[in-house]
């Protein structure tokens, strides 16, 4: 069995010889376990969970398929009975841990001691029906110390740990089951709902809306170089113009969303003739120092990590995804590198804290370490169960030097970090001088003028020492150890304009979220848990609700009219404040102040359960979903109006079961256009609406086939601009079959040197003519052609296909020249008679050189090594090293892709298994 440790079996007895069976979730946990426990422990893996609700009918038992609400998998008449049904590919596991049970004289539940863990303790305990006695062991880090004071202090299985986490999975099958059907009706078929998902979707789409409604607004000021003499160091510095006349200039934060000044905003706005003639103006005029403000200032180190700035930050510095960081987590914890992955805490434990100071103080020196124990705590709303923060394992930390050896690259990155980050948690503070200096003149326009600088010095760097936070990319900032020097001036002090520059600024509209920044926002706003976080971000993406442009979080249009009906109709589901006190009320049944059955009932079918206008005390669930669905106007919800264009028509974009596409009424008829999957919502300005229009779904017509007498027109697919014939309409009488039998139409990408709008009909009658007949192989007689594929230019002999180096070369490529390239040895891959198409920098993983090959799927990144294809979002032209690094790390995070097993005979047939128990409800 994987993960298995048995040994030899044993009589029992009391004391030192009972035998005890452990389970815990993986295989690579149970070997770490096992070798910290005595011959008398056996280690066993129940890979996961063993069991959840039915995922579908063919889930459901024979003897319950009869019922109304099997396929829900709960019976909401009877206490919210949960059916839960063992996965198919766990039925061989259970019956290897029965049998492993029937050697031991004591069963120890080791998961993970969160509410999901507990659960999954539970399920064990439930299907495996011990029949010894059964003990709950539980700890925060895989260490000797700790697994040994584990296996010595078990505890009880807490049923309200328990009842909090199946209540959660209940509440998300009813919320899934009742609202998703909606979804299928009224936007399309396949979409699902979620409590948390929507949300989350909703968060991405309302940011994007706000970026399509902003307008931006101009403004301008001066920058100049001052220079402070030839004593001063630094001799010059940066200044820019503040104010005019005593008048504060406007800035970005002075403009509202709609390109406006706000209304409490008392400033002067310059454009640029305004701007070029006081530059003009200052032209070896003189200045002098007005005003010298200096201040120390004190920076407290960061809190040790938890699950939510451990993803965080680790998207900021490392570039991680959620999921990325959260699998390489898990790995460092099971090997007994870090403390358990999925807390809300930030308190270190005595013993920490002093691993922590010891290591400072030995790396820094004593003047680098806090005067007394540092220890954070911090009221988290919504927090899980306290555990310990995120940090290196065991009574004494490994550094980084000393674990390199053992880990991979992500792996050793991660570990670093907390490391660090744990590390300066116990260090003394950053502590520095900022400075502010006014300086004024007069322009030769007889304005008087003031300009601003302000720097900022380090004097003691404290925790800076041992670790900095990373900056979001795409909010901005200034991270905590940068530096600004100005010499030092006095009040009155001459000047000398070195330099002046006359600037024109924009407003930006909000910033995309990223997945650090939509993690942020999530906990702030109480929504979910951290420990979903990752999978909650995966899954809106593998859904198509949102999708990745660099960094930033893009949503589709679907998620557009998923998130509109959500809100128009069932506003209270994805509620920010609603969603945020429904995790306060599961937490009053992991309190044991809730009753699962009694919670579960007032939110289904209504209740005294929520705050005042809560989706219990509003008729529940049942009847919120199931009141006026018949009523919603699927048109409605599907369109998405964006703005007029020239001569006021309104121009909207439709979601269709095959896509999103663009509309407007021309005439009394519409107008329709394809809209590409990689332009992003607040990218489709009237100008793009005009040039997709421009080109009608039915395409351009390019002129008529002299052989075939077919049109032949040139149209823009979601795959990119094509031609294509136009077949005659086939007999009204035909029947279904001989219609399938209908000719199809010829087809051809355009080539990537020709556009639509200049595309002419010999072009298109080439491409039609694809694949084009090289000649014949005179050994083999096997014919050679040479064709446009999906992935490029190619060679077809039988079966075996070479690339050609262009496009072009399908038309001009000779037998002699296919016959060399058939008599080279074939090398693996497309672009292997092809140059790279980019040669970029060395992977920091294997230090070999990375290179952009076009292959069979597109074009990809390889190190010789590891290949990794781009993404939707990744160009050849603008991926930069740090991003292909990625890929390859994500790639190698994947390992080999796994063949699958050859199917195994039917087992013989077995007796029917008894009854199980119910599962326990409280109320």
């Amino acid at each position: 069995m994987a993960g298995s440790t048995r040994t030899r079996k044993s009589s029992g007895g009391e004391g030192g010889d009972i035998r005890r069976l452990v389970i815990v979730e993986s295989p690579t946990k149970a070997r770490k376990i096992a070798s910290y426990l005595g011959s008398n422990f056996v280690v066993e893996s129940s890979r996961g969970h063993i069991r959840d609700l039915p995922r579908g009918a063919a889930d459901v038992p024979v003897k319950f398929k009869g019922q109304a609400w099997a396929r829900l998998g709960v019976d909401v008449d009877h206490d919210f009975e949960p059916l839960y049904v063992v996965s198919a590919d766990k039925k061989s596991l259970v019956t290897e841990l029965k049998e492993a049970l029937k050697d031991v004289d004591e069963l120890y539940l080791a998961t993970d001691g969160d509410r999901e863990g507990e659960a999954i303790a539970w399920h064990l305990l439930e299907t495996l029906k011990p029949k010894v006695p059964v003990r709950r062991m539980v700890f925060h880090e895989i260490t000797e110390s700790a697994i040994q004071a584990a296996a010595a202090n078990p505890r009880d299985l807490d049923q309200d740990l328990v009842d909090a986490q199946e209540t959660r999975r209940i509440l998300d099958r009813l919320y899934g089951y009742e609202v998703s059907p909606v979804l299928w009706k009224k936007v399309m078929p396949k979409l699902s709902a979620g409590r948390v998902q929507s949300v989350a979707t909703r968060l991405v789409v309302e940011r994007e809306r706000e970026r399509m409604k902003f307008v931006s607004a101009s403004y301008w000021d001066i920058s100049a170089q001052m220079d402070a003499g030839a004593d001063a160091a630094p001799r010059q510095f940066g200044a820019r113009l503040v104010a005019v006349d005593g008048t504060r200039l406007a800035t970005g934060r002075d403009f509202g969303s709609d390109g406006k000044l706000t209304g409490k905003a008392d400033v002067v706005v310059l454009d640029e003739a305004q701007a070029r003639a006081i530059a003009a103006g200052l032209e070896n005029a003189p200045v002098k120092v007005s005003s010298v403000e200096e201040k120390p200032y004190t920076r407290k180190p960061y809190p040790p990590f938890m699950t939510s700035t451990l993803q965080q930050e680790a998207g900021r510095k490392l570039r991680f995804s959620a999921d990325r960081t959260m699998r390489t987590a898990q790995k460092l914890y099971e090997n007994g590198y870090i403390t358990y992955m999925r807390t809300d805490s930030t308190t270190l434990s005595e013993t920490a804290i002093n691993a922590a100071r010891t290591q400072a103080t030995d790396l820094y020196g004593a003047q680098y370490v806090s005067d007394k124990p540092r220890q954070y705590t911090r009221k988290v709303k919504n927090a899980q169960e306290a555990h310990e923060a995120i940090r290196p394992a065991g009574e004494v930390f490994r550094t980084p030097g000393q674990v390199a050896a053992e880990l991979d690259s992500d792996e050793f990155k991660l570990y670093e970090m907390i490391w660090q980050r744990t590390i300066a948690s116990q260090m003394a503070d950053a502590r520095g001088n900022t400075t502010s200096i006014r300086i004024q003149g007069r322009a030769g326009t007889g304005q008087d003028v003031t300009f601003a600088a302000s720097g900022r010095t380090i004097t003691f760097a404290g925790f800076l020492k041992a670790y900095v936070e990373t900056v979001d990319a795409e909010a901005g900032g200034e991270s905590d150890d940068a530096e600004s020097r100005l010499p030092l001036l006095v009040k009155d002090q001459d000047l000398t304009i070195a330099e002046l520059s006359a600037d024109g600024h924009t407003t930006s509209p909000p910033s995309r979220y990223t997945e650090p920044s939509l993690i942020k926002t999530m906990e702030e706003l109480g929504i979910g848990r951290p420990s979903t976080y990752s999978s909650i971000i995966s899954t809106i993406q593998d859904r198509g609700y949102v999708w990745k442009k660099g960094a930033a979080l893009v949503p589709s249009w679907v998620a557009f009219a998923v998130v509109g009906l959500l809100e128009q109709h069932f506003g209270r589901l994805v509620d920010y404040d609603f969603t945020a006190a429904l995790e306060d009320e599961l937490d009053g049944i992991a309190a044991g102040r809730q009753g699962r059955t009694n919670w579960l009932s007032g939110f289904y079918f209504g209740g005294s359960v929520g705050p005042d206008g809560s989706i219990g005390r509003s008729g529940g669930l049942k009847k919120l979903v199931g009141t006026g669905v018949e009523d919603i106007d699927p048109r409605a919800v599907n369109s998405i109006p964006l703005f007029s264009d020239d001569e006021g028509r309104t121009v909207v974009v439709r979601v269709g079961r095959f896509g999103p596409y663009l509309e407007r009424e021309v005439d009394e008829a519409a107008q329709r256009a394809n809209l590409p999957d990689d332009l992003a919502p607040d990218e489709l300005t009237s100008e793009i609406a005009e040039k997709l229009f421009s080109t009608p779904q039915e395409g351009r017509s390019l002129g008529t086939d002299p052989v075939s007498g077919n049109e032949i027109v040139a149209k823009e697919g979601r795959f990119g601009p094509y031609v294509t014939e136009v077949l005659p309409e086939p007999a009204e009488n035909g029947t279904a079959k001989s219609k399938a039998k209908a000719p199809k139409p010829r087809t051809g990408s355009l080539f990537k040197s020709m556009a639509l709008d200049t595309i002419t009909i010999d072009d298109a009658l080439k491409l039609l003519s694809l694949p084009r007949v090289v000649g014949k192989d005179p050994e083999t007689g096997a014919e050679i052609t040479a064709q446009n594929g999906r992935y490029g230019p190619y060679l077809k002999k039988g079966t075996d296909s070479r690339s050609l180096t262009d496009e072009a070369q399908i038309f001009t490529v000779t037998l002699e020249e296919a016959l060399k390239i058939y008599s080279e040895p074939k090398k693996r891959g497309r672009a292997a008679a092809a140059p790279p198409l980019r040669e970029m920098g060395n992977d920091p993983v294997s230090g070999k050189p990375m290179v952009i090959k076009e292959g069979r799927f597109g074009p990809y990144v390889t190190d010789g090594e590891a290949n990794a294809s781009l993404r939707k979002t990744d160009s050849v032209e603008s991926i930069t090293d740090e991003r292909a690094a990625e890929l390859l790390a994500e790639k190698r995070a994947k390992g080999p892709v796994k063949k699958k097993a050859p199917a195994k005979k039917p087992a013989a047939a077995k007796k029917p298994a008894a009854k199980k128990a119910p599962a326990k409800t409280k109320s």
